[in-house]
């Protein structure tokens, strides 16, 4: 018995934890902050969903509150059978009605979401096409009518439609970016088709939602918005070949003889592995370590080990010597 009252102490401190723990977390990834009009969407059919559940369970304990009182068995009653309502129309009628009147307010705003969101944005010349093929662990981002390819970092005008074609490489992935859209499962063999916008420039955390291997959980990008000039500058300086330093020539015939089989660093460039063009520029290393000059220790461990950071990642170890490896990070770092 004191163990249990022991252990009863213990409720206050992890309420407290929790109510701690739910300020963690970046504003980025949490669909009940929408920065978006889809998101927007989503959120007011989760809080009508809410609602709705929330009006039913009230009905229903009140409801059962007044019968346990109102028909409670007083000292002194007889044992009697109350009457019955077995087969009462006026009842049949209403716990009928009620509950398709609920259905459908919350099945006519869900429908009609729904197809707007899946509706064929392609088709809509204003918007900027992008098709986002899934890899294990990592996704790929081709903008065919800009003529540019990237990986890791989607990066959009801010208020404008972006019309995404979904696809996998290999097995079934979800694209999933929580402050502006909800979730997409990607298939392979299969394009699903869906839009996002985001309402000011921002970085966004987009996250792979479908158990894909075993490093799902590091299966991590970005949408980074732009304003409009910033993006067309974006575009403009993808397209621009890149100048090779001379200290980074020699790092780039490592390149060359060992990377180019599977990585493109050209603006349109489509390979076995991510492009690497504009790599110097992104955030993240392999999606999950923070990558700049201070950080080159991150990229010498992925290079020589990249199956210790993502573990069953489809890119080999890459057999250099040290000298390489530097050389190697100094192109890299070069891709800007």
């Amino acid at each position: 018995m004191n163990r249990w009252q022991n252990l009863w102490r213990f409720i206050p401190l992890f309420g407290l934890m929790m109510l701690l723990l739910t300020g963690c977390g970046s504003d980025t990834i949490s669909a009940l902050k929408p920065r978006g009009p889809v998101a927007r969407d989503q959120l007011f059919l989760m809080q009508l969903s809410l609602g709705i559940m929330v009006i039913v369970v009230l009905v229903v304990f009140a409801i059962y509150i007044y019968v346990l009182i109102r028909f409670r068995k007083k000292k002194g009653d007889k044992d009697i059978i109350p009457k019955q309502v077995e087969g009462s129309h006026t009842l049949e009628i209403i716990w009928t009605v009620i509950p398709i009147i609920l259905l459908l307010i919350l099945a006519v705003p869900t429908v009609s979401y729904t197809v707007n969101l899946s509706a064929n944005h392609i088709e809509n010349k204003e918007a900027i096409h992008v098709k986002v093929t899934a890899h294990q662990f990592w996704w790929q981002f081709d903008y065919p009518k800009l003529g540019i390819a990237t990986a890791q970092d989607l990066v959009i005008p801010v208020n404008k439609k972006i019309a995404l074609e979904i696809t996998s490489a290999d097995v079934i992935h979800s694209f999933w970016v929580p402050s502006l859209a909800g979730k997409q499962d990607t298939n392979v063999g299969m394009t699903n088709i869906m839009y996002l916008e985001a309402d000011e420039a921002e970085v966004f955390l987009g996250k792979c939602a479908e158990l894909c291997g075993d490093s799902h959980a590091l299966m991590d990008f970005k949408v980074v918005s732009k304003s409009e000039a910033d993006f067309n500058a974006w575009v403009e300086d993808m397209k621009t070949p890149v100048a090779i330093p001379a200290e980074a020539k020699a790092g780039e015939q490592v390149f060359k003889d060992n990377c180019l089989s599977c990585h493109a660093v050209s603006a349109d460039g489509l390979g076995f592995g991510p492009n690497l063009n504009g790599f110097a520029k992104r955030e993240m290393i392999a999606g999950v370590m923070p990558r700049g000059a201070e950080n080159d220790r991150n990229l010498h461990a992925w290079i020589v080990n990249p199956q210790e950071v993502k573990p069953d990642t489809q890119m080999p170890p890459v057999p250099l010597q040290e000298q390489q490896v530097n050389d190697l990070i100094k192109y890299l770092n070069a891709l800007k």
